[in-house]
């Protein structure tokens, strides 16, 4: 199949080909094409077009069934691992006399089970827990089914659906308009390209618009917003057909794999992988050569990859993830996509609007002066033309001029006497809306084109002003004096519009944004939006965080300025769309640095000033709402949006916040870090434990006369200490982790390893040689060299006996001491569940060597004495490591 490589993915021919008919066809056609009718389908008939044509979801969710999960949890590295060596043992006879190879054997088999069924349960909880979360906040369309318009998920969209678009609306699939009034979209999120573009469903595109696919008259694809008016379209494609679903897989296939997240469990898994590979070859030559017995030493080296699998790290990092974004979702904030957790801990930069976050989200209408700076009538009438017949989304200040106006004027009256014709939307280059209405009483048939906007982008386009009843030219005395009227005005923390108009503009249903000119000014529209109480107390817990707020906004400078005074902003600096205009791209790299609040900035611009900061080494946390924030969001390094956010927002957004309340974000980001620190603090156990076994474990295959464990006892430990981690999630880390942000420090691993790893080796040397000098000894009857066979047999399965226990403890131990720069259970200690699980751990570990298991785990005698050994080691281990640990961040700045 033929593909065609646009600027950022690639689409087949044939769905190109498939487009241009749709696009050419009759609306009639289209709907027998797809067996659909414009009346929509009914329930029965849309779950067999699911059947046939697949469902509307981009992720591919085949491979999330229970079935997949089971298959997923017993088909791994580490169970192949353990059934091949269950497999040897039944051939081959490794096992010391008086032991059993069958029920050795049948003890793997019950240990792969186990391992099984706790990553199955694991992976079940966390897809349950997913979809929990995800149904808080799911975004729904308008469709026609069964004679009558419903709200349902945009999942449930299906091949042949009747979707009704209003301003707001997130297009859900690709569809063929079969109806359309005054509909603007932008396509930003498919094509870059900012400027509304108006659909109409009955043009079909021209000869020289045919290879030009998503710039056709009559088709709107997923992914694509509605900025203003409405629409009613068929859907032809859905989910991963789309073109949005083609452009997000494409990118999946190319960003996935290049996150620090998933780079950093890649690398871990690979010096895991690369240790077990070394560690294991080094077992198997050292014991063949030393033992004269390489059946035993290949089963032996089975058994040291089996322990140094990394089976239970991806369960534990997702457990981790799972558990901090349940914990984030009863503060208020609902994470969408797992791995954005860590990018939200790490973020040392957060960029945000002002209003709704800083300000209190109640526009109010202060004042609609007229240009003598007297209130009127005149002014408020044509303002509420403006903003009641417009057909975007209302925001506040619209909504605050229509309520303004329904108390002071007769609204019946004036939708009475003027009738809509047209509009021009709002876009972020020309910061102007206009509507064109007629006139049906007096001077009956008149248009009259309203427009409203920022004071400089209205000054561009008129050429009159209107004085106590006259119209007058627009001088340059009168532009200055309008200008420091707004200034004025801004000053005291309003945000001022002007309001202009036109009388009979243009021809109807031509109306664009040609016909902006020779506007007569005739008013002021002065707005107030307080700051929140709690703002600059949440912007100071921010920066005590580390975060640095940056305030991405399209008002003006001087009502910024005077909110940032409010709030507590740096306002020594403040840079507009101009400022930015014609820098460098090292000039920009040091402007989005010393700034924090950036004003008139376009979406182009915002989008700019987050990749620039990126480039510069920092994490980006973008805060948006709007459909001109969509953009941005995705150029950040984890998006936010809040529960009553625009359809394309609350799609874009990684996390969403059910209030729009920095004190939520504040505690997200600190319960971010938590997570963070514990899959840092888990990876940085298992390779220290893992190095130091691994080393100890070729040692004592140097220097011992026989193995230094048995392969059963290897995997048993190593299945209680990955049990015992699965608790890791639940542990908390020190206040002042949570006080600045934590980026992935995966280069200092194997440094942290070796250091780390040596200690516990140097403890297990010294358990070595009290067993095989002293203990052993003394319980076989004398040395090694000099007993009969039946007492070496007491003799090793008692060293296999002490160093089990010794390790045992030591690996739980490794937990407690690494989490913490301090002193372990005396100036820190964990949290109850990470106690009493390592507790339960080692001492179950404790144990088995003298249960009724402990012939079959090949144990052998030992007195319990010897526990006071243990107690002794472990002791002299903490103080070791607490003196390492001191040494280590001499030139560290940070343990985890």
């Amino acid at each position: 199949m033929l593909n065609v490589k646009t600027s950022k993915y690639e689409v087949s021919r044939d769905y190109i080909e498939r487009v241009k008919k749709i696009a050419r066809e009759s609306r009639t056609e289209t709907l027998a094409r797809l067996h659909a009718s414009a009346e929509g389908l009914s329930t029965k008939q849309a779950m067999v077009n699911r059947e046939e044509y697949g469902t509307n979801q981009i992720v591919d969710t085949k491979n999330d069934s229970k079935w997949h999960f089971f298959i997923e949890s017993f088909l791994t590295p580490f169970t192949i691992v353990l059934i091949l060596l269950a497999a040897t043992l039944l051939i081959a006879d490794v096992v010391p006399s008086g032991q059993d190879d069958v029920s050795t054997a049948i003890i793997i088999v019950v240990m792969v089970l186990i391992a099984g069924i706790i990553k199955f349960v694991q992976n079940i909880k966390t897809s349950d827990a997913v979809e929990e979360m995800l149904a808080l906040v799911s975004v729904t369309t308008n469709i026609k089914r069964d004679n009558e318009n419903q709200e349902l998920p945009t999942n449930e969209v299906v091949v042949g659906d009747v979707i009704n678009l209003s301003a707001g609306d997130m297009v859900p699939a690709d569809m063929r308009l079969l109806r359309s009034k005054d509909l603007f979209c932008s396509t930003s999120y498919i094509d870059g390209k900012f400027d509304p573009k108006e659909k109409i469903a009955t043009k079909t595109p021209r000869f020289e618009q045919v290879n030009n696919y998503l710039d056709y008259p009559n088709i709107v694809y997923e992914g694509t917003t509605i900025v203003s008016g409405s629409g009613t379209g068929v859907v032809f494609a859905t989910g991963k057909d789309t073109i949005f679903g083609k452009k997000i897989r494409d990118e999946n296939k190319r960003e996935l794999h290049k996150t620090t997240f998933n780079v950093g469990i890649k690398s871990i898994t690979k010096l895991l992988m690369l240790m077990m590979v070394i560690v294991s070859a080094l077992v198997f030559i050292i014991n063949g050569i030393t033992k004269a017995n390489w059946i035993s030493s290949f089963v032996f080296a089975i058994a040291i990859a089996a322990g140094l699998t990394p089976e239970m790290l991806p369960v534990i990092v997702t457990s981790n993830l799972v558990n901090g974004s349940k914990k984030m979702a009863k503060r208020g904030n609902i994470v969408k996509r797992l791995n954005s957790i860590q990018y939200f801990g790490s973020a040392d930069v957060l960029c945000t609007d002002k209003t709704g976050i800083l300000t209190q989200d109640k526009v109010m209408l202060e004042r609609h002066y007229d240009l003598t700076m007297q209130e009127t009538k005149r002014v408020l009438e044509l303002s509420y033309l403006n903003a009641y017949y417009q057909t975007g989304m209302k925001d506040l200040i619209d909504e605050a001029v229509i309520n303004a106006a329904g108390d002071e004027l007769d609204t019946n009256e004036i939708q009475r006497d003027y009738n809509k014709i047209d509009e021009i939307p709002f876009d972020y280059n020309r910061r102007r809306m206009s509507v064109v209405v007629a006139n049906s009483d007096q001077n009956h048939g008149e248009h009259l084109l309203v427009t409203k906007g920022a004071a400089e982008q209205m000054l561009e386009v008129a050429t009159k002003v209107e004085l106590n009843g006259k119209v007058l030219p627009l001088t340059k005395e009168r532009r200055e004096k309008i200008l420091e009227q707004v200034e004025d005005l801004n000053t005291d923390g309003m945000r001022v519009l002007l309001l202009g108009y036109k009388r009979n503009p243009a021809p109807v249903g031509e109306f664009s944004v040609n016909d902006e000119n020779d506007l007569t000014l005739v008013g002021f529209l002065t707005f107030l939006d307080p700051p929140k109480e709690s703002a600059q107390a949440s912007l100071a817990k921010l920066r005590r965080d580390g975060i640095d707020v940056k305030v991405l906004t399209g008002d003006n400078e001087a009502v910024t300025r005077t909110l940032g005074l409010q709030v507590g902003l740096n306002v020594n600096i403040i840079y507009s769309a101009s400022d930015l205009e014609g820098k460098s791209t090292e000039e920009l790299s040091k402007m989005v640095e010393e700034c924090n609040i950036f004003v008139e900035l376009t979406p182009e611009l915002k989008t700019k000033i987050i990749k620039i900061l990126r480039t510069n080494g920092h994490t980006v946390a973008y805060l948006g709402d709007k459909i001109n924030d969509a953009p941005a969001m995705h150029a950040s390094n984890v998006s936010i949006s809040i529960d009553n956010a625009v359809d394309i927002a609350k799609e874009s957004a990684d996390i969403i916040m059910l209030n729009k309340d920095l004190a939520i974000l504040e505690d997200g980001i600190r319960i971010s870090r938590n997570v963070l620190g514990n899959i840092m603090k888990y990876f940085k156990v298992i390779l220290t434990s893992s190095f130091g076994n691994s080393l100890a474990m070729i040692i004592a295959s140097i220097f011992l006369p026989f193995l230094p464990m048995m392969p059963l006892q290897i995997v048993v430990m190593n299945l209680l200490f990955g049990m015992s981690c699965l608790l890791i999630p639940f542990d908390k880390m020190p206040k002042s982790y949570l006080d600045k942000p934590k980026k992935w420090a995966i280069r200092r691993l194997p440094k942290f390893m070796i250091i780390f790893g040596s200690v516990s080796t140097i403890i297990d040397i010294i358990t070595f040689a009290l067993l095989f000098f002293w203990i052993c000894p003394q319980i076989a009857g004398g040395n090694f060299y000099e007993i009969s066979k039946a007492q070496q047999i007491i003799f090793v399965t008692s060293f296999y006996t002490g160093w089990f226990i010794e390790s045992i403890w030591i690996q739980e131990i490794v937990i407690h001491v690494i989490r913490d720069k301090r002193f372990p259970f005396i100036f820190q200690h964990a949290t109850p569940p990470v106690i009493m699980g390592t507790l339960f751990a080692a001492i179950v570990g404790t144990i088995l060597p003298f249960s009724f298991l402990s012939k079959d785990l090949a144990f052998g005698p030992m007195p319990q004495s010897f526990l006071l050994v243990i107690l002794i080691l472990l002791l002299g281990y903490v103080l070791l490591m607490s003196l390492v640990k001191i040494l280590y961040l001499q030139k560290n700045d940070f343990l985890i």
